[in-house]
């Protein structure tokens, strides 16, 4: 007889979200500049993926009432029905490939089988790609990334070598340890993928995760219930073009690959975070986007829901959904992109001291466990707080490889969940940042045109590190302190990394607040963290 598993109300939640204009499916693709061989890559599947019983099994939905749907052997499994290679079109170039992906991304996965698809797509370049589909009901974002990590190693030679991987006993009420059980691999793939893992977790992109904290909050009975009351009376965002009607077809596109160097150098002189910077050129992005379409966009904000990381550090390693879901407003309204910057970046500090992800996935859990009815309508509750879903995962950070062969870049795509029409994706991989964008093709049928302005925007930001850089170098030595009580804003000028729109908010700060009492007191000043201080305080005085 089959082995059978219930499905958690979380992951059954996500089921249950499932419909033909929004699918619940994470896609991921892998581009590689040589050729992969389908029968290495079915090879690494065998040893490395199909040992462990969630990829191998499908879901069922139970045939007794308001019981949960759950995981079921399939007897009939057939690793040829789950990876295909299919041909790119000619030219085969990025845009091609886009076409492919949107493709895939608007077709169901098949649920008389478990709900994973691989396509080794041939005629990219020189080399190849990978596209993968994954219901969500699986895992969420930062599982994948460690499902990912168990198919690659660090070198060529390793990639090609398999292990035996024995999985150890789950405790009592755990689910998905096969995952983890992928890093127990004897000898150096232990030792390296424990390392490389480690790394994942505290490199690359700053993930907006804090679970210890967030938990905490959460059983704080007036916190929480502040935090479920925010949630579910928040009003609806205001209608925009990204806003409406869904339709069957989706659209990807993907940015070319943006030195993660450079957007630390942004981070850095702006006092911000390298998340910060993403989301702010994006968010300028998407307001020129409106502004080409003549759509009005002054004191406008509308919200992303971003997804919050649970998962306590020995849980790294384990499928489902471990995450929450907090509300960030994004303020299109603000034209200066060292402004906007600044905006978002107190935002997100403020989100980071929230109960709100934890009690979300709370509201999740119950979600799960409604009638369909009852699903659908706390769906669209949830819809009408949000424009768009922005993720962000941070990848391995350095180059690993798959079936002998380097890969080469990294993308992802998370579903809209709640009937939501755009969505935003964040990954950092090997020292570098990709930013990806779907959306419903009758409401934004062109996402490519937001990825072109994400560049300008960001450009814009690069101009003013650029800037800020030549005036320092053009500075002369300072040879006595600088009283901030008294100095002007072409005072102040002079100090390193502060600038003349830096030196007239510190002016205009004074002006409004009175004296400073301390150099500390700086730091209250937007634009200016601990570092940016560091940098000035030998300089200054009160």
């Amino acid at each position: 007889m089959a082995k059978s598993e219930p499905l958690s109300n979380v992951d059954a939640a996500w089921l249950g979200m499932e419909d033909p204009t929004n699918l619940m499916m994470v896609t991921g693709i892998l581009t590689f500049k040589e050729v992969v061989e389908l029968e290495v890559i079915k090879e690494v599947l065998r040893k490395r993926f199909l040992k462990f019983d969630r990829f191998t099994q499908r879901i069922v939905q139970n045939r007794l009432p308001l019981a949960a749907p759950y995981w079921e052997d399939d007897e009939d499994f057939d690793l040829n029905a789950h990876i295909h290679r299919i041909a790119l079109p000619a030219p085969g170039n990025q845009a091609a490939l886009q076409e492919l992906v949107s493709d895939l991304m608007s077709t169901p996965l098949d649920f008389t089988k478990p709900p994973w698809q691989m396509h080794l797509v041939e005629n990219f370049g020189e080399g190849c790609a990978v596209i993968v589909r994954l219901h969500h009901a699986v895992a969420d974002g930062m599982a994948l990334i460690y499902v990912l990590l168990s198919l690659t190693d660090m070198t060529p030679e390793a990639s090609l070598n398999h292990p035996a991987v024995v999985e150890e006993p789950k405790a009592a009420g755990a689910r998905g340890g096969m995952v983890g059980a992928l890093f127990k691999q004897a000898g150096s793939t232990l030792r390296t993928t424990r390392r490389l893992t480690g790394r994942v977790v505290n490199e690359g992109l700053e993930t907006l995760s804090n679970p210890s904290r967030a938990m905490d909050l959460a059983i704080q009975g007036t916190d929480a219930a502040v935090a479920a009351g925010r949630l579910v009376f928040r009003t609806p965002d205001p209608p925009t073009i990204f806003r409406g009607e869904l339709g069957v077809s989706k659209r990807a596109a993907w940015s070319k690959p943006l030195r993660l160097k450079e957007v630390k150098a942004i981070k850095s002189i702006t006092g911000t975070t390298v998340n910060d910077v993403l989301i702010a050129a994006m968010v300028g992005g998407l307001r020129r986007y409106m502004l080409a379409r003549n759509q009005t966009v002054d004191g406008l904000n509308f919200r992303a829901a971003v997804p919050v990381n649970l998962r306590k550090q020995e849980e790294m390693g384990t499928l489902g959904n471990k995450f929450g879901i907090v509300y960030l407003s994004l303020p299109v309204g603000i034209a200066d992109p060292f402004d906007r910057l600044q905006v978002i970046h107190k935002r997100m500090d403020e989100l980071k001291n929230t109960p709100e992800a934890a009690v979300a996935i709370g509201i999740l859990n119950a979600i799960g466990m409604s009638p369909p009815e009852v699903q659908a309508q706390s769906v669209s509750m949830f819809a009408s707080k949000a424009t768009a879903v922005m993720t962000n995962v941070p990848g391995p950070p350095i180059p690993l490889y798959l079936a002998g062969k380097k890969i080469e870049n990294l993308m992802f795509w998370v579903p809209q969940a709640g009937r939501v029409a755009l969505g935003i994706s964040i990954l950092s991989y090997a020292g570098k940042v990709y930013l990806g964008v779907n959306t419903d093709t009758g409401l934004v049928p062109n996402p490519d045109e937001i990825i072109h302005y994400f560049y300008e925007e960001f450009e814009a930001l690069l101009d003013l590190v650029r800037q800020i850089e030549e005036e320092a170098a053009a500075k002369a030595p300072i040879t006595t302190q600088i009283n901030i009580n008294l100095a002007s804003a072409a005072d102040l000028d002079v100090l390193p990394g502060i600038g003349r729109t830096m030196a007239e908010r510190i002016v205009a700060y004074r002006e409004e607040n009175g004296r400073f009492t301390t150099v500390q007191d700086l730091t209250h000043v937007t634009g200016i963290n601990e570092s940016k201080l560091a940098l000035i305080k030998d300089h200054i005085t009160i």
